[in-house]
Protein backbone atom coordinates (compact mmCIF):
# COMPACT_ATOMS: atom_id res chain seq x y z
CA UNK A 1 0.00 0.00 0.00
CA UNK A 2 1.34 3.21 -0.76
CA UNK A 3 0.31 5.35 2.21
CA UNK A 4 -0.53 8.43 1.77
CA UNK A 5 0.74 9.84 5.04
CA UNK A 6 3.41 13.22 6.49
CA UNK A 7 6.83 12.59 5.65
CA UNK A 8 7.60 12.34 9.47
CA UNK A 9 5.33 10.22 10.66
CA UNK A 10 5.77 8.20 7.48
CA UNK A 11 9.54 7.57 8.78
CA UNK A 12 8.46 6.69 12.46
CA UNK A 13 5.95 4.32 11.17
CA UNK A 14 7.82 2.60 8.39
CA UNK A 15 8.36 -0.48 10.08
CA UNK A 16 4.60 -0.99 10.71
CA UNK A 17 3.70 -0.74 7.14
CA UNK A 18 6.33 -3.90 6.43
CA UNK A 19 4.39 -5.85 8.77
CA UNK A 20 2.04 -8.67 7.53
CA UNK A 21 -1.07 -7.36 9.97
CA UNK A 22 -1.07 -3.84 7.86
CA UNK A 23 -1.25 -5.41 4.44
CA UNK A 24 -3.75 -7.49 5.91
CA UNK A 25 -5.67 -4.44 7.14
CA UNK A 26 -5.17 -2.28 3.93
CA UNK A 27 -6.65 -5.41 2.30
CA UNK A 28 -9.68 -5.34 4.86
CA UNK A 29 -10.03 -1.28 4.61
CA UNK A 30 -9.88 -1.51 0.72
CA UNK A 31 -12.94 -4.71 0.56
CA UNK A 32 -14.98 -2.27 3.29
CA UNK A 33 -14.55 0.68 1.12
CA UNK A 34 -15.43 -0.67 -1.97
CA UNK A 35 -18.32 -2.95 -0.80
CA UNK A 36 -19.85 -0.34 1.55
CA UNK A 37 -20.20 2.88 2.93
CA UNK A 38 -17.17 3.82 5.24
CA UNK A 39 -16.05 7.14 7.16
CA UNK A 40 -13.96 9.18 6.84
CA UNK A 41 -13.47 9.44 3.18
CA UNK A 42 -10.63 7.65 2.11
CA UNK A 43 -8.08 10.53 1.27
CA UNK A 44 -8.82 11.77 5.23
CA UNK A 45 -7.91 8.41 7.04
CA UNK A 46 -4.85 9.79 7.87
CA UNK A 47 -5.53 13.58 8.41
CA UNK A 48 -4.90 13.19 12.33
CA UNK A 49 -0.70 12.80 10.95
CA UNK A 50 -0.53 14.50 8.14
CA UNK A 51 -2.05 17.86 10.16
CA UNK A 52 0.12 17.38 12.93
CA UNK A 53 3.79 16.32 12.23
CA UNK A 54 5.66 13.79 14.52
CA UNK A 55 8.30 16.55 15.79
CA UNK A 56 5.47 19.56 16.30
CA UNK A 57 3.21 17.02 18.39
CA UNK A 58 2.26 19.10 21.66
CA UNK A 59 -1.01 17.28 22.64
CA UNK A 60 -2.09 13.71 21.87
CA UNK A 61 -6.41 13.49 22.60
CA UNK A 62 -6.94 9.96 21.70
CA UNK A 63 -10.76 8.62 20.73
CA UNK A 64 -11.98 5.16 20.03
CA UNK A 65 -13.31 5.31 16.14
CA UNK A 66 -14.61 7.88 13.80
CA UNK A 67 -17.91 8.69 14.06
CA UNK A 68 -20.24 6.76 11.85
CA UNK A 69 -22.80 8.91 10.32
CA UNK A 70 -22.69 11.04 6.76
CA UNK A 71 -20.75 14.60 6.83
CA UNK A 72 -19.26 13.86 10.10
CA UNK A 73 -16.27 11.96 10.49
CA UNK A 74 -13.24 13.53 8.98
CA UNK A 75 -10.18 11.81 10.04
CA UNK A 76 -9.86 13.71 13.90
CA UNK A 77 -11.07 12.35 17.00
CA UNK A 78 -13.72 14.38 18.45
CA UNK A 79 -14.23 16.72 15.71
CA UNK A 80 -16.73 17.17 12.85
CA UNK A 81 -16.54 18.59 9.20
CA UNK A 82 -18.08 22.14 8.86
CA UNK A 83 -21.31 23.28 9.16
CA UNK A 84 -22.56 19.63 11.26
CA UNK A 85 -24.42 19.76 14.46
CA UNK A 86 -22.41 19.04 17.33
CA UNK A 87 -22.05 15.86 19.09
CA UNK A 88 -22.66 15.36 22.34
CA UNK A 89 -19.20 14.92 23.53
CA UNK A 90 -18.20 17.79 21.81
CA UNK A 91 -20.39 20.18 22.90
CA UNK A 92 -19.49 18.56 26.61
CA UNK A 93 -15.38 19.40 25.92
CA UNK A 94 -16.49 23.07 24.40
CA UNK A 95 -18.43 23.49 27.22
CA UNK A 96 -15.63 22.76 29.85
CA UNK A 97 -13.07 24.80 27.71
CA UNK A 98 -15.48 27.65 28.31
CA UNK A 99 -16.02 26.98 31.67
CA UNK A 100 -12.06 26.44 32.60
CA UNK A 101 -10.19 29.59 29.78
CA UNK A 102 -13.83 31.81 29.00
CA UNK A 103 -13.44 30.64 25.52
CA UNK A 104 -16.61 31.34 24.17
CA UNK A 105 -18.28 28.11 22.22
CA UNK A 106 -17.08 27.92 18.69
CA UNK A 107 -19.40 28.07 16.08
CA UNK A 108 -17.99 25.46 14.61
CA UNK A 109 -16.56 21.60 15.43
CA UNK A 110 -13.94 21.49 13.01
CA UNK A 111 -10.74 20.93 15.59
CA UNK A 112 -8.33 20.98 12.64
CA UNK A 113 -7.42 24.20 14.02
CA UNK A 114 -6.67 22.46 17.05
CA UNK A 115 -4.50 20.13 14.79
CA UNK A 116 -2.35 22.42 12.88
CA UNK A 117 -1.15 24.07 16.69
CA UNK A 118 0.44 20.55 17.28
CA UNK A 119 -2.92 18.87 19.07
CA UNK A 120 -2.51 14.92 17.62
CA UNK A 121 -6.33 14.03 17.69
CA UNK A 122 -5.84 10.34 16.97
CA UNK A 123 -8.48 7.41 17.16
CA UNK A 124 -7.56 4.04 17.80
CA UNK A 125 -9.55 2.84 14.83
CA UNK A 126 -9.25 5.03 11.79
CA UNK A 127 -12.07 4.02 10.10
CA UNK A 128 -15.63 2.96 10.32
CA UNK A 129 -18.43 1.40 8.74
CA UNK A 130 -21.37 3.96 8.44
CA UNK A 131 -23.99 3.32 11.14
CA UNK A 132 -22.22 0.85 13.25
CA UNK A 133 -19.82 2.06 16.07
CA UNK A 134 -16.53 -0.36 16.46
CA UNK A 135 -17.41 -2.04 13.13
CA UNK A 136 -13.33 -1.58 12.67
CA UNK A 137 -12.32 -2.48 15.86
CA UNK A 138 -11.51 -6.05 14.51
CA UNK A 139 -9.30 -5.24 11.55
CA UNK A 140 -5.97 -4.21 13.26
CA UNK A 141 -5.68 -0.21 13.24
CA UNK A 142 -4.90 -0.79 17.22
CA UNK A 143 -1.67 -2.02 16.41
CA UNK A 144 -0.71 0.63 14.37
CA UNK A 145 -2.04 3.28 16.21
CA UNK A 146 -0.67 1.70 19.81
CA UNK A 147 2.60 2.16 17.34
CA UNK A 148 2.19 5.59 16.89
CA UNK A 149 1.76 6.25 20.41
CA UNK A 150 4.90 3.96 21.10
CA UNK A 151 7.11 6.22 18.74
CA UNK A 152 5.98 9.62 20.56
CA UNK A 153 6.63 8.12 23.94
CA UNK A 154 9.78 6.60 23.20
CA UNK A 155 11.51 9.66 20.75
CA UNK A 156 9.87 12.61 22.37
CA UNK A 157 8.85 14.01 25.75
CA UNK A 158 7.15 17.58 27.71
CA UNK A 159 3.67 15.66 25.77
CA UNK A 160 0.66 15.87 26.84
CA UNK A 161 -1.78 13.19 26.57
CA UNK A 162 -5.15 13.64 27.49
CA UNK A 163 -6.63 10.10 28.08
CA UNK A 164 -10.61 11.05 28.30
CA UNK A 165 -12.51 7.81 29.37
CA UNK A 166 -11.80 3.93 29.94
CA UNK A 167 -10.96 2.75 26.69
CA UNK A 168 -8.35 5.90 26.32
CA UNK A 169 -7.38 5.18 30.00
CA UNK A 170 -6.01 1.96 29.03
CA UNK A 171 -3.34 3.52 26.46
CA UNK A 172 -1.57 5.10 29.63
CA UNK A 173 0.81 1.41 30.45
CA UNK A 174 2.61 3.17 26.92
CA UNK A 175 3.64 6.56 28.48
CA UNK A 176 6.55 7.69 30.63
CA UNK A 177 4.82 9.78 33.04
CA UNK A 178 8.25 11.28 34.03
CA UNK A 179 8.81 13.17 31.21
CA UNK A 180 5.30 13.82 29.90
CA UNK A 181 2.15 15.47 31.17
CA UNK A 182 -0.94 12.86 31.59
CA UNK A 183 -4.64 14.18 32.38
CA UNK A 184 -6.89 11.46 32.99
CA UNK A 185 -10.55 11.70 33.22
CA UNK A 186 -13.96 10.23 32.41
CA UNK A 187 -15.30 10.24 28.88
CA UNK A 188 -17.04 13.46 27.81
CA UNK A 189 -20.16 11.98 26.59
CA UNK A 190 -23.04 13.04 28.67
CA UNK A 191 -23.60 9.46 30.01
CA UNK A 192 -20.02 9.71 31.50
CA UNK A 193 -19.98 13.42 31.74
CA UNK A 194 -23.32 13.93 33.97
CA UNK A 195 -21.63 11.46 36.59
CA UNK A 196 -18.83 13.46 37.50
CA UNK A 197 -15.23 13.65 36.77
CA UNK A 198 -15.71 16.09 33.64
CA UNK A 199 -16.47 18.77 34.14
CA UNK A 200 -14.16 21.18 36.61
CA UNK A 201 -11.53 19.12 36.12
CA UNK A 202 -9.25 22.50 34.11
CA UNK A 203 -7.48 20.35 32.00
CA UNK A 204 -6.86 22.44 29.24
CA UNK A 205 -5.56 25.23 31.62
CA UNK A 206 -3.74 22.74 32.91
CA UNK A 207 -2.27 21.30 29.87
CA UNK A 208 -1.74 25.08 29.07
CA UNK A 209 0.58 25.37 31.93
CA UNK A 210 2.61 22.81 31.52
CA UNK A 211 3.46 23.73 27.75
CA UNK A 212 4.33 26.77 28.81
CA UNK A 213 6.60 25.57 31.58
CA UNK A 214 8.16 22.74 29.65
CA UNK A 215 8.85 25.80 26.82
CA UNK A 216 6.43 25.65 24.51
CA UNK A 217 3.42 28.02 23.19
CA UNK A 218 0.29 26.94 24.83
CA UNK A 219 -2.82 25.94 22.42
CA UNK A 220 -5.68 28.32 21.57
CA UNK A 221 -8.04 26.46 22.68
Amino acid sequence: MNVQIESTWKEQLAAEFEKPYFAQLTQAVRQEYTSTTCYPPGQLIFNAFNLCPFDKVKVVIIGQDPYHEPGQAHGLSFSVQEGVAFPPSLQNIFKEIEADLGTPVPTTGNLTRWAEQGVLLLNATLTVRAHIANSHASLGWQQFTDAAIRALATSREHIVYMLWGGYARGKSYMIPRDRNLVLESVHPSPLSANRGGWFGQHQFSRCNAYLQQTGQTPIVW
